[in-house]
């Protein structure tokens, strides 16, 4: 197993007690120096807040324990790609590298926006997709066709 399907794994944890909660599944973790520094999972529901991303939330908490809103040296783990507003975050967080699952078919995708909003955001952020892509999707799959 890799560094990266490890750290997966965890935000993929993380996204099955968002399922338990009846939150759309997904998970992330913040990770510098090789150490988990934060985890979450999608809150919008139970917090009745449209910006409980799991994304935002491992965001936050890794800088209210870092100290700092500057991220520098971390990275992050999430289980779906992230929307627009999770992606704008990652960048204003000063993030190294974003590592997701399972690709956004519902919409652009985050790939494709991530060279325009890095210029705009004056930083360089790494995107690797498809890590654990599989076990990502397939936990999404079945969220939704139970809601069927």
């Amino acid at each position: 197993m890799t560094q990266a399907e490890k750290f997966m794994s965890l935000a993929l944890k993380q996204a099955v007690l968002s399922a338990k909660a009846d939150e759309v599944p997904v998970g992330a973790v913040v990770v510098k120096d090789g150490k988990v520094i934060s985890r979450a999972h999608n809150m919008r529901n139970r917090s009745r807040d449209a910006t409980e991303h799991a994304e935002l939330v491992a965001i936050r908490r890794a800088c209210k324990r870092l100290g700092d809103w500057r991220l520098n040296g971390c990275d992050i783990y999430v289980t779906l790609e992230p929307c627009v507003m999770c992606l704008g975050a990652c960048y204003n967080a000063r993030l190294s590298n974003v590592y997701f699952g399972a690709f956004d078919l519902s919409g652009e995708g985050c790939v494709q926006l991530s060279e325009a909003i890095g210029r705009t955001l004056n930083h360089e952020l790494t995107l690797h997709g498809g890590i654990l892509q599989r076990q990502c999707s397939d936990l999404l799959s079945e969220y939704f066709a139970s809601k069927r």
